[in-house]
């Protein structure tokens, strides 16, 4: 019988290399609320484990921002139909009690994915939401969040540098 498509990208397609991130890593995360230089800039540490055989990687991962602790998990995934990464985000401090929705076709970047929020209860207007995964060396990999706003602007919000702990 012939392999099946999560078979193969498990193998040698993005499936395997979503995995790759599998493992505990330590670093730091900037966090910036306008242009210009963070306003912080804290530890941060996380697990990545492996879902369904594979199939999706769940990212959990503490921090600290302006001295409160917060933390979050992240699911990635690879949508083999749609041929779209896609990710599912929340944690306690930028998501509020919601759930964030991201999707992206391949652009030659790793993992780079789009989804949107309100910014206010009073502010009827979505903002954009860009992450974007990507290894920087053999046990590194940056991930960073990009706000955009109802014009179109992309401001750098996050950035975590993550080295390989196990």
């Amino acid at each position: 019988m012939a392999p099946s498509k999560l078979e193969i990208s498990l193998e040698n397609g993005h499936h395997k290399t979503l995995n790759t991130l599998i493992g505990s890593w330590k670093g730091q995360t900037k966090t910036w609320f306008e242009p210009g230089d963070p306003v912080d800039v804290s530890p941060m540490t996380g697990t990545i484990k492996p879902l369904f055989d594979g199939r999706f990687i769940l990212h959990q991962y503490k921090g600290i921002i302006q001295g409160n602790e917060f933390e979050g998990i992240a699911i990635y995934g690879y949508q083999i139909k749609t041929e779209s990464f896609q990710c599912a985000w929340m944690d306690t401090f930028h998501m509020d009690t919601g759930i964030m929705l991201s999707e992206g076709k391949n652009k030659g970047n790793f993992f780079d994915v789009l989804g949107s929020y309100q910014a206010a209860p009073d502010n009827p207007e979505s903002w954009g939401w860009r992450t974007k995964i990507e290894f920087t060396g053999k046990d590194q990999v940056k991930i960073t969040a990009f706000n955009i706003s109802p014009g179109g602007e992309e401001t750098k919000a996050t950035e975590t540098v993550y080295s390989r702990t196990e």
